[in-house]
């Protein structure tokens, strides 16, 4: 399995991490209609089996459920499994306790002592300076219990502010955790992915698959249900305007017999410094998104990738 490390932590990790927003999650992914927790166990198991052990949730995802039901699956299983999951910076969390204390929530829910990387979600902090919360967090890693430190949708203004606040406890950023996909290039032209170059940040990449878009699933006739349903993105011009992006990645794959999918996440992972974070329900999806790994695109695919979606830059 390929692996990689967290920015300068040193911490090895898969360079595909599996998401789990979707478990417990009705609002959104409608948890409950078409999948239980029978298929995110079986989702969670055909991973170990691949190789797949690092998992992304938060403690807002399905209201605390995606944490529960990893720390109960990971009770099941030997294997060393890697969770990342984040804290949300919510208006009556104004301290540094409070801080710790959803720490220690998410810590039971997951039924473990230690995350592997602890990441805060969205940079606003309300009445909790960026300082207090940078700073509890790395006395959290002296305690051991957070293997490394993260954030969540920084900007490169934002992530170079805590970067140096952290440098001056010694401790190192690890993860920007942004959206980026082909259909969402936007951190290439804002500075966010130049910034983490040169602070050595790695990036996870949430929606790497633009919500289901860069799988060729949907048509104008088979849309997505739940709150996708009403996204122009997915809405007959929406789908339109992409289908030249789906037609080479349909074209690539075949190359490698691979699904535009795997190479819509292989041509993430190309980009370096960047490990995806591919969303997963059920066994299927594991299998799917496993196999972005393991093979290599020419650098000329990977600059027609690159050229035919240059309009989502901006």
């Amino acid at each position: 399995m390929q692996t990689t490390t967290l920015g300068k932590n040193g911490i090895t990790v898969n360079q595909l991490c599996l998401g789990t927003w979707a478990w417990g999650d009705k609002l959104f992914w409608n948890y409950g209609d078409n999948y239980g927790e029978n298929e995110l166990y079986a989702a969670f198991t055909k991973a170990l089996d691949a190789g797949v052990t690092f998992f992304d949730t938060a403690e807002v995802y399905g209201l605390g459920l995606s944490e529960q039901f990893l720390g109960k699956f990971m009770k099941q299983t030997s294997q060393n499994v890697q969770i990342a999951t984040k804290f949300g910076p919510l208006p009556w969390r104004w301290d540094g306790n409070s801080v710790s204390e959803a720490l220690t929530a998410s810590l039971q829910r997951l039924q473990v002592e230690r995350v592997e990387l602890y990441q805060v979600h969205w940079p606003f902090a309300f009445f909790l300076s960026q300082e207090t919360l940078m700073n509890t967090l790395a006395d959290e890693v002296q305690k051991g219990r957070i293997g490394a430190i993260g954030v969540s949708n920084y900007s490169a203004s934002q992530m170079e502010e805590v970067y140096q606040i952290l440098q001056a406890r010694g401790i190192p950023l690890a993860v920007n955790q942004v959206r980026y996909s082909l259909l969402t290039r936007q951190i290439e032209s804002n500075g966010i992915f130049q910034k983490a170059r040169d602070l050595n940040v790695t990036i996870l990449a949430y929606s790497p698959l633009a919500q289901g878009l860069l799988t060729g699933k949907y048509t104008a006739s088979d849309k997505p249900t739940g709150a996708r349903s009403i996204d122009p993105r997915f809405s007959q011009d929406g789908l339109q305007k992409i289908s030249p992006v789906l037609s080479l990645l349909q074209a690539i794959g075949e190359r490698y017999q691979r699904t535009p999918a795997q190479v819509a996440l292989n041509w993430l992972i190309a980009q370096g410094n960047v490990i995806p974070i591919a969303g997963v329900k059920n066994a299927a999806q594991v299998q799917q998104n496993v196999g972005a790994l393991g093979w290599t695109m020419t650098d000329d695919e990977l600059m027609q990738l690159e050229q035919i979606t240059r309009p989502w830059l901006k």
